[in-house]
């Protein structure tokens, strides 16, 4: 990562959040939950067993010893056979109700097992950024609460470039929508190229935090008659991942390109039907006590009032805070309803 860079570490207990900024913006939002399947984190190594070749799909699932089954591609001359073990490892998390997608390491022995668990969260921010301090503590509850909200919000905007920023995900395809507002005064052409040059570098910024791949089409400010150039500042702003694919730019303005799935989309970390789940909302709770009693050390003792299902999820958790921290269910409290109280 390329200029200023920051590093957070927030180890609630139940869930680990890393966040990295660049320049103040929030880039990479990393989520570990206690109850994750270790076998479907990015980077596990497990031996898993065949159970079902489709070829129509060149492709093979895997039991690796937990649910859900794997994917595993297979190329036009490779071979397996329903049964065989094999040692893989995962290069994309669940998401969409999807397993984790796996690549072939060799042959595997024995049952279907875990073999090497996943980088952590700690590891994963070293990677990102190998010369910079770990903030950890109140800061670092701050960034993982400012980034979860900026990755799960639809728009951006910057009022110095005059750009509106829309990002939305649907089945096929993210789809991006970049709007500008020219300045009186401002030389039109240079107006649109300036808006192009943020827009995509934010797009880029965004996308990567959401944890989105795939499909990506980008509707920029103009048409296609600067193509070049524009292709030139989209090839910029995602020169960070190495497997972006970019197709041509229309005659109306719109980019495609393909970027690859790596980890589950942050929404559906965090979210169950619509809206924050259970845990989520649980979890939240934990989190702002542990900021409250980070920063208020002379309060005695600080609880989380919550609803019957969020205290039961949130109870045990609580108790590893220590024994200022508490907790008490409310029948009559509404669920996401929450709060922290003294005493």
């Amino acid at each position: 990562m390329s200029g200023a860079v920051e590093v957070f570490l927030d180890d609630t207990p139940g869930e680990i959040r890393g966040v990295a900024s660049r320049n103040g913006r929030y880039t990479h939002l990393i989520i570990h939950r206690d109850d994750d399947v270790a076998q479907c984190r990015l980077g596990a190594r497990a031996v898993g067993r065949v159970t079902d070749v489709i070829p129509g799909l060149r492709g093979a699932f895997m039991d690796l010893g937990a649910s859900p089954p794997a994917f595993l591609p297979l190329n036009r001359k490779d071979r397996v056979d329903q049964g065989e073990r094999l040692e893989v490892v995962v290069i994309a998390e669940p998401r969409a109700g999807k397993g984790p997608v796996v690549r072939r390491l060799g042959p595997g022995e024995g049952a279907p097992r875990l073999l090497q668990a996943a980088p952590g969260v700690a590891e994963r921010l070293q990677a990102l950024a190998p010369n910079s301090h770990l903030i950890e503590g109140v800061a670092a509850i701050d960034a993982a609460v400012e980034a979860e909200e900026e990755a799960l919000a639809a728009r951006w905007g910057s009022a110095a470039h005059g750009v509106d920023l829309a990002l939305e995900r649907t089945r096929a395809l993210v789809a991006v929508d970049i709007d500008y507002a020219p300045s009186p005064g401002r030389d039109a052409r240079q107006g649109r190229a300036a808006a192009n040059r943020e827009g995509l570098h934010q797009a880029a910024r965004l996308i990567g935090l959401r944890q989105w791949g795939g499909l990506v089409v980008i509707d920029l400010v103009g048409d296609g008659q600067d193509a070049e150039a524009q292709a030139r500042i989209a090839r910029a702003a995602f020169s960070h991942e190495p497997q972006a694919v970019f197709g041509p730019i229309s005659r109306f303005g719109l980019l495609q390109m393909s970027l690859p799935w790596r980890m589950t989309p942050v929404e559906e970390r965090l979210f169950d039907g619509g809206g924050p789940s259970v845990a989520t909302r649980a979890l939240a709770l934990v989190r702002a006590l542990r900021r409250r009693l980070l920063s208020e050390t002379t309060t005695p003792r600080l609880s989380v009032r919550c609803a019957p299902e969020e205290a039961a999820l949130a109870a045990p958790l609580i108790a590893r805070l220590g024994p200022r921290a508490g907790l008490r269910s409310d029948d009559a409290l509404p669920p996401g309803r929450g709060h922290i109280e003294e005493g």
